[in-house]
Formats: structure tokens, sequence, C-alpha cells
């Protein structure tokens, strides 16, 4: 039978259904507020705020002790659409739709869902948590061990427990050593490997575990010096700091850090919990002369209220350890519950004048692409552009960690 020419909606629904497919992270993650973003012709560089939950301090005995309700916002930027654009004979829209998947629609859904993918992994230079010894390879004896000790550092941080909606995506590298650790729990049989998509790998320590050659790496700064804090009770989203090397310091955005003397509390009773409280350094520094420099970090240091996150603010001149020697390379996984990232996708206007359009969305990841054709008479072509317009934001960065691989 022959073929005839392929329709819009073929086009898009495969398209909407590979480019699925091929996202791991954007599965795992908060996607509540599409329905809230989904608007049609959503505005480029759009902000919107996400608001919180607020955190109330309990008060003790029968007096009133009013507080202030304060709300806190993660901040959601639409910026330019993603996408990938062809020009198709029309012999080429003949094809069956496999063959024309095949040919044209999976690598251009591949390139779009890895675009999609790696925004998100960038991410990963707000996330505080650190796990594992930079520096220090992961074996098939200290893996297991290492990510049960990610889950325990998320509980801390009050991940809700058994809730299914723990993550942990590795690099390939790290996910053979696991793996070969775990041999038994990562052969799903057959009716297990239908019900879940490409990536998926088992669960063990409380994520379900996939694999993602995404997963970014990270790069220390070069540092030197005996760093100290300069100056006791500071509070906020900026560290005053000295006793760097002069001049050839310079602290990259990920790096992590922890302050002598400063412990994270439990978010709900804020009692101390005897662990040191890590930040990471949110804008490149660099020292002046005199070794001084003030640091960019998350989390802001809270000593008091509903968000306190530490026991108290660093002591004047208090040694900070950064994890990870100068300069030192170092891989990543990432384990996270969903809430601790949010990705929204806006649907994005059909145009009027083209020949045809079309906007398909995955059941499965929940991302959307658009599909539209336009008819080149003079060279027997149809111009098509593939697009899905997406935003990321932290959204409980607490409720993420990174382990150090190697």
């Amino acid at each position: 039978m022959a073929n005839e020419l392929l329709t819009i909606s073929m086009i898009t629904n495969e398209a909407a259904m590979v480019l699925g497919n091929n996202t791991v992270l954007a599965k795992c993650v908060n996607r509540d507020y599409d329905q809230d973003f989904g608007i049609v012709g959503a505005k480029i560089g759009q902000t919107i705020n996400i608001r919180r939950p607020v955190r109330p301090v309990t008060r003790t005995g029968p007096v009133v002790d009013v507080q202030s309700a304060v709300e806190t916002y993660s901040p959601l930027v639409f910026g330019d659409p993603i996408g990938v654009d062809y020009a198709f004979t029309s012999s080429e829209m003949t094809f069956s739709i496999d063959d024309f998947s095949n040919r044209f629609i999976k690598p251009a859904m591949v390139a779009i869902a890895n675009k999609v993918d790696s925004l998100g992994f960038d991410l990963m230079s707000k996330v505080y948590n650190l796990t594992g010894a930079p520096g220090t390879p992961l074996t098939t004896s200290t893996a297991r061990d290492a990510v049960l000790a990610s889950a325990a550092l998320l509980y801390e941080n009050l991940a809700p427990v058994e809730d299914g909606m723990l993550h942990f995506i590795n690099g390939s590298s790290f996910n053979a050593t696991l793996s070969g650790s775990n041999a038994a729990l990562f052969n799903p049989t057959k009716e297990i490997s239908d019900i879940y998509v490409k990536g998926f790998q088992g669960d063990f320590g409380g994520f379900r575990q996939y694999m993602d050659q995404l997963v970014q790496g990270h790069q220390n700064g070069v540092y030197g010096g005996t760093p100290l804090v300069n100056g006791a009770n500071q509070t906020g989203a900026s560290l005053i700091t000295d006793g760097w090397t002069p001049t050839t310091t310079s602290l990259n955005v990920g790096d992590v850090f922890t302050i002598a003397g400063v412990y994270t509390v439990n978010g709900q009773t804020r009692q101390n919990t005897g662990i040191l409280q890590q930040f990471t350094v949110t804008a490149k520094t660099v020292t002046s002369g005199g070794g001084a420099s003030t640091i960019a970090i998350s989390p802001a240091i809270i000593t008091s209220g509903g968000f306190q996150n530490v026991t108290n603010s660093p002591a004047d001149n208090a040694a900070i350890t950064v994890a990870g020697a100068s300069g030192l390379f170092y891989r990543q996984s990432l384990g996270f519950h969903r809430d601790a990232f949010l990705l929204a996708n806006k649907e994005l206007v059909l145009p009027v004048g083209v020949e045809r359009a079309s906007y398909g969305t995955d059941p499965t990841s929940g991302v959307g692409i658009r599909v539209v054709q336009m008819y080149d008479v003079r060279n027997d072509q149809f111009i098509t552009r593939f697009d899905t317009m997406i935003a990321w934001a932290t959204l409980y960065e607490q409720l993420a960690v990174r382990l150090a691989t190697t």
C-alpha cells in the first residue's frame, strides 16, 4: 500500500513521544506548576515567582506570641525556545512514520532532550549538600555506603520518607561501579522493564536509580592559604573572609566549603544536628592583593526565625575548609527529592498563515513540542521547525545532594 503524505499530527505526536523517552532528569522533578504556566503564547523572558510555604515557629505556653508571616519565592524564568530546523522534500515526506522518525525526528528530539536535561543539570552548582570525598574514587566496596550516606543527608534535611519521589542519577562510570556492587538489584524483570522508560536502573538506598551521561562533574577553583572568616556575627547570602593566597585564589561557582563551629539545624525543631553546614559558592570569586574575599554563598546564613538553618553565625577567624583539593576536577552523581527542582513547560502559540502547525505533549515527561511547516514551492521543500519552551528553577535546594564519585 502506497504511503500517504505524513500529517502534522503524526509528526508532532511522534516527536513528543521521542522527546519524552530521551529525557531523564525532566521526568523526575516537580512539574506541578505546568497547569499555572501553560498559557498559549508565552512571552520570552517572562519571570514567575513560585511561592514557598511559610515556616512558623511554635509557641510554648498560653500567652500569644505574634510572629511575622514571611513568604519566600523561587523565580522561574522563561527564555528563548529550544529547537531544531529541517527542510524536507516531498519524497521524504512520503516515508512511513517509522522511517521518517528514525531518520529525522529521533535525532532532532535527542538533541532537544539533551539540551533540556543539560539545562537542568546546570542547577547542580546550586546544590550545597555534598557527600563523598572529592579526589577519592568510589569503588564497588564503597559505592553502596556512599549512596546510603546521601539518603541519610537528605533525610536530615527533612526529605519525605518513602513517598517514592527520591531519585538518584549517575554518570555512566559510577553507574557501572554501583551496578557491580548491587548486581542483583539492577536486573529488573521484563514486566518492570516495560513499565519504566529509558534510563531507569532499579531501586536502591531509598532512591530510584537512573543513568544519564549528562550528569555534570565539578572543577574546583584554585585556592591556597589559610582561609578564615573575617568578622563575627555575619548572616545572609555573602561571607567576608581573609587568609587566602593573595590574587591567585579564585573560587568557582559550585565549590563547597564548611565553616568551623557552624552546624545545621533540624528544619522543624531548630535543634543542632551535629553536622557542619555546607555552603556552595554562587558567583566566581577572586581574592584581593591582601588575601581578602567576599564570597556569595548558598544557603544564606540564617540564625533565627522560621527559616533558621544554622546553629549560629560564624565566629571571627573561624576556619574555612573547601571540599576537594585546589583545582581538582571530580565526577558527581545527583540525588534529590522531586521537589528540589522545578521544570515548567509553556505551550508555544501556533502561528497563522502557515501550511501546518501542531503542538503535542509527551504524557510521561510532560514536555511538549511544537511542529510548524511551511512549503517552499520553488525548491519543493517543507521547511519544518521543532520547538519547546522550558524553564528550570530550584525549589528546595536542601532536598538535593551531590555525591563526589571520583
